[in-house]
C-alpha cells in the first residue's frame, strides 16, 4: 500500500505511533495523551533512565504496545508479534518521537558513553525507520544546544556557546549533532522530521534523588528532611509543567513547520524561594541546605517562546503553583512506592555525616 493510502486510511482513524523512551518522564506522559486520543502506541524502551511504574497503567490498554528493546541497535518493527494487531505490514508508521536518551545527573559519568551513542546511533536508527515508512519524526532535543550562558533569553536562532570535549559534551554536543542529521535527513529525502527544544521540566514521574532537585524536594518537604540545593543561593532556572510540555510536542507533530521549536517556560525561578514556597506548601519544617554543583546540573538560561506562540498557538498554561501542587499530591499519592527512595536519602546522608 502506498504512503498516501496509508495516509488516506488513517485519516480520522487511528495513527501507529511510535516513542522511544516511552517509559520515560516526558515519554510516559506523551504515552497518555496519545493512547488517550485512540492512536495505537508503541513505547519503546531500554528502561536504563525510564521506569516500568510509569506506563504500567497503560499495559492492559488495548492500543498500548511496550517493546523493551535499545534504539541504538536497529528496529525491525516486524519482528515483533505482539504488534500483530496494529497491522503495521500493512498500515504502516505515522509518527516517531524520539525521546530516548539516558538522562541521569548523579550518574552521569558512568553512562556517557550510553549518552554518547543513543544520541548517534540511536538517532540515526529513527531516522531510518522514519524513512522507511515515511513516517513524520520529532525529535526531542534540549536547551543544552544553546551552551551554559545563564543569563540569557534564548531565540532559536540563537547560536549559544559550545564545548566540544567538556565534561557534559557527550549529551550537549550529542543533542546537536542528533538536531544535524534531523536536518540532513529532512533536506536529503525530504522527510517529516521536526525538533523541539525542550528547557527544565518538573512534574510527576521525574526521577527522584538524582539532583533534578524540584521533585526532590517535595519527597524531602513532606519527611521533614532538608531541602537540598546543589549550588548557591542564586541558582535559577527556567521551569515548565511536563503537560504543558507534551502538549507542545503534540502541536509540532501535528505542525508543517520543521522547527526548531523552544518549550519551557520563559519565566525564572530562584531555586531557593521555590524551596520555601514547597515548605510552606507542604507544612513542612524542613530546612534549606546548599551543596556543591554538580558536574552535569548548571543554571541554564530561560526561553523565548514567541515562535510556539505564533506558529503552534502553544504556550505553556499550567501555573507554576498549580504543578507544584499535583507534584505534592503525587507524591502523597505514592508514598509506599517512594519509601525505598527516601531510606536511600537517609542512607546518603548518614555516609555524608562520616
Amino acid at each position: 500500500m502506498s504512503s498516501a493510502k496509508k495516509q488516506k486510511f488513517f485519516s480520522g482513524e487511528k495513527k501507529n505511533v511510535l516513542i522511544s523512551g516511552g517509559a520515560g518522564f516526558i515519554g510516559s506522559h506523551l504515552c497518555d495523551s496519545l493512547v488517550q486520543e485512540g492512536n495505537n502506541v508503541i513505547c519503546v524502551d531500554n528502561f536504563s533512565s525510564g521506569h516500568i511504574e510509569n506506563i504500567k497503567h497503560l499495559l492492559q490498554k488495548p492500543n498500548f504496545r511496550l517493546l523493551k528493546a535499545d534504539i541504538n541497535q536497529s528496529l525491525d518493527l516486524g519482528q515483533f508479534p505482539e504488534l500483530e494487531n496494529f497491522h503495521i505490514s500493512l498500515y504502516g508508521l505515522q509518527e516517531i518521537y524520539h525521546l530516548a536518551c539516558p538522562t541521569f545527573i548523579k550518574k552521569f559519568d558512568q553512562f556517557q558513553l550510553e549518552v554518547l551513542y543513543s544520541n548517534i546511533f540511536g538517532t540515526t536508527n529513527m531516522l531510518e525507520l522514519a524513512k522507511f515508512y515515511q513516517a513524520k519524526l520529532l525529535f526531542a532535543s534540549s536547551s543544552v544546544v544553546y551552551g551554559g550562558e545563564s543569563n540569557q533569553v534564548f531565540k532559536e536562532e540563537s547560536q549559544g556557546s559550545v564545548d566540544f570535549i567538556g565534561p557534559r559534551s557527550c549529551y550537549d554536543e550529542g543533542k546537536r549533532i542528533s538536531e544535524t542529521a534531523v536536518m540532513a535527513y529532512n533536506r536529503q529525502y525530504n522527510l517529516d522530521a521536526k525538533i523541539a527544544r525542550i528547557f527544565r521540566t518538573y512534574g510527576p514521574r521525574e526521577n527522584l534523588l538524582d539532583g533534578h532537585m524540584v521533585p526532590d524536594f517535595v519527597l524531602q518537604a513532606l519527611n521533614n528532611k532538608p531541602l537540598i540545593i546543589y549550588g548557591d543561593k542564586n541558582f535559577s532556572t527556567s521551569l515548565c509543567y511536563v503537560e504543558d510540555v507534551a502538549q507542545g510536542l503534540l502541536k509540532i507533530m501535528e505542525s508543517k513547520h520543521s522547527g526548531p521549536f523552544n518549550l519551557g517556560d520563559p519565566h525564572r525561578y530562584v531555586l531557593r524561594e521555590l524551596a520555601e514556597k514547597i515548605i510552606g506548601l507542604t507544612n513542612s519544617n524542613s530546612k534549606i541546605s546548599f551543596q556543591p554543583p554538580l558536574s552535569f546540573m548548571r543554571t541554564l538560561g530561560v526561553p523565548d517562546v514567541t515562535l510556539a506562540k505564533e506558529k503552534l498557538e502553544w504556550f505553556p498554561v499550567i501555573s507554576l503553583e498549580s504543578g507544584l501542587k499535583r507534584m505534592i499530591d503525587y507524591v502523597r499519592a505514592n508514598h509506599i512506592l517512594l519509601q525505598p527512595l527516601l531510606d536511600q536519602y537517609d542512607e546518603e546522608e548518614k555516609a555524608g555525616d562520616k
